[in-house]
């Protein structure tokens, strides 16, 4: 049973920084691309950032590149978003998925305030 499970959200000031993770199990996570997508209130999921399982190369929307960073650990089964300069219109919920497949884990809400 593939099993995605992010962490790291919380509340942070504009400006700030966070890092989630998500361990994944069920699957071989080397041998997969691995995406971040976020919920964000009234507009739906929108992607963030893909990382390839390949040669590692990766991909962000124009609206997150720069102050974010996709990375992976395959020996952990582990994938990272390191979040900086936060803003809030990054306000959302975070979910890690395996690019091209439905599943995805609860995710981890960030909240970007003041």
């Amino acid at each position: 049973e593939v099993q995605l499970v992010e962490s790291g959200g919380g509340l942070v000031q504009p400006g700030g920084s966070l890092r989630l993770s998500c361990a994944a199990s069920g699957f071989t996570f080397s041998a997969y691309a691995m995406t971040w997508v976020r919920r964000v209130p009234g507009k739906g999921l929108e992607w963030v950032s893909t990382i390839n399982n390949v040669d590692r190369r990766t991909s962000y929307a124009e609206s997150v590149k720069g102050r974010f960073t996709i990375s992976r650990d395959n020996a952990k089964n582990t994938l990272y978003l390191q979040m900086n300069s936060l803003k809030p219109e990054d306000t959302a919920v975070y979910h890690c998925e395996r690019f091209g497949y439905p599943e995805r884990g609860q995710g981890t809400q960030v909240t970007v305030s003041s």
